[in-house]
């Protein structure tokens, strides 16, 4: 029997993780950005957007589905031996043919044939990463303190040998290889968790693989696909580069929140397993005004900030980024209400079919504006697509859930989080007006916009504040009182 963690530890390990993987974009954007300038960023977001679409033909929806399938079988070790095998086995033969496609198509001749070279690397570190079988087993921590030493290393490594534009190419290996030593490292203490099987069959996985592999595809191309018909329409690197820098700063933001949802996935797919629909019943409803209270603020937070932000952040060169910030700023709030809606309830709840289709309608629909939009407003343009695209995604995953909760009470939820965040908004806008320099503008925007956002809830007697306050602070307080008598 596997120890399970609780669901607050998890996702303050599973955000720690994840926080991790982007941890060099998140520390070395504001010197890359001044180094490599738009167009040497634009590059990376090119080329990275390119190979991500190989990686995942070559994964097919096996991270996903094995996450799920470990959880069924926390703790049949046996049943979680076998899938282990099986689904490594799989990936390895798919990545390959993947990999081999790559090279013949992108890395024999052009003028990014040296970079895709380099990004061969990272499909194998796709291979070897294990995360989603800690991840079945609720065993975030584990993820979290092997990865550790080898982000601080690669920090180290970027600003030691990153110092001109012409060292993209080293920026990209110490990525790829930061990512492949991350990856091995989990591979370490596995001999604790399984044991060699009796028997194998690979192809028994196909159907489910192939079937969460279409709704990831429909994802990829609404969250990776600007980046390409940026440059394959406008073949404009900085336009690339704007549209990367602005992104990036969405997913750093992004990943405290949608955290939750890679948590609550093999709890819920267990909850579900034992027919406990009333738990998971309440933990949607608690995630909902989780992700409402931070989600909401977040969002008119970056609509508040981000004229002054950006310049500060980025440095000169990336005066179209504010405003595409503050257009992105809204999936913010889409992401985080179909991260609930769909990867942790309709994954968990066996619910592919209805979750495949709302990433459809939502790749369709981002796709089409696309070609649009980016033609008349170039990186902006792809920014309104997204936001229209994630829009889609959420309205129509709402629909099939429709008899599953009571939508009005969910929207409720959000209520004090908006009136609170519109107050917030009008603060930190005020304060813009009054203070000209940049750097106190924005401390003082953000310090003030926190501390106005907590008191109005607190003047709003939020139910899920109070009950965070007294489940959390209130038991340390005591535990601190315990330990001094």
């Amino acid at each position: 029997m596997i120890k399970k963690e609780s669901v607050k530890k998890n996702y303050v390990y599973n955000m720690l993780y994840q926080l991790l993987i982007i941890i060099l974009p998140i520390i070395t954007t504001p010197y890359l950005a001044r180094v490599l300038g738009p167009e040497g960023n634009g590059i990376y977001g090119y080329t990275i957007s390119i190979v991500t679409y190989f990686i995942l033909f070559g994964s097919l929806g096996i991270n996903l589905y094995g996450q799920r399938e470990i959880a069924y079988n926390q703790n049949n070790i046996e049943n979680r031996s076998k899938i282990f095998l099986e689904l490594i086995i799989l990936k390895t033969i798919t990545m390959s043919l993947s990999a081999i496609v790559f090279y013949i198509v992108f890395c024999r001749e052009g003028d990014y044939s040296v970079y895709y070279k380099i990004l061969l690397i990272e499909m194998l570190a796709n291979v070897m990463d294990i995360s989603w079988f800690y991840q079945g087993l609720e065993n975030f921590k584990k993820t979290v303190t092997r990865n550790f030493f080898v982000k601080i290393i690669a920090l180290i490594c970027i600003f030691t040998f990153v110092k001109e534009p012409q060292d993209i190419s080293k920026y990209m290996y110490i990525y790829v290889l930061s990512t492949l030593f991350g990856s091995l490292v989990l591979w370490t203490d596995l001999r604790h968790f399984i044991r060699k099987p009796k028997k194998i069959n690979i192809v028994s996985h196909l159907p489910m693989v192939i079937s969460l592999f279409i709704p990831q595809m429909a994802i990829q191309v609404y969250t990776v696909l600007d980046k390409t018909m940026i440059g394959a329409i406008l073949n404009d690197m900085n336009e690339v580069g704007y549209y990367e820098q602005s992104q990036k700063i969405i997913k750093i933001l992004l990943t405290i929140i949608t955290a939750v949802g890679t948590v609550m996935l093999p709890r819920l797919a267990s909850c579900f397993a034992e027919k406990n629909y009333k738990q998971i019943k309440r933990y949607m409803y608690k995630t909902f005004s989780f992700v409402f209270a931070l989600s909401i603020p977040l969002t008119f937070g970056i609509i508040a900030v981000a004229n002054n932000f950006a310049p500060l952040f980025f440095g000169n060169g990336y005066e179209k980024v504010p405003l595409i910030m503050q257009v992105l700023s809204l999936i913010i709030i889409f992401i985080s209400i179909s991260n609930i809606t769909g990867t942790q309830f309709l994954l968990s709840t066996k619910r592919q079919k209805e979750f495949t289709i709302s990433v459809v309608v939502g790749a369709i629909v981002n796709f089409s504006l696309n070609i649009i939009f980016i033609l008349y407003f170039k990186s902006l343009g792809a920014a309104i697509a997204t936001v229209v695209a994630e829009l889609s995604v959420t309205l129509v995953q709402l629909y099939f859930v429709r008899k599953d909760f009571e939508i009005k009470e969910v929207i409720k939820l959000s209520k004090n989080y908006l009136i609170a965040s519109i107050i917030m908004l009008c603060i930190c806008l005020g304060i813009s007006f009054l203070i000209h320099d940049r750097l106190w503008c924005l401390i003082i925007q953000v310090a003030i916009g926190m501390i106005s956002y907590a008191l109005i809830l607190i003047i709003l007697k939020d139910k899920f504040i109070f009950d965070l306050y007294n489940d959390n602070v209130k038991s340390i307080l005591k535990r601190m009182r315990g330990k001094n008598e």
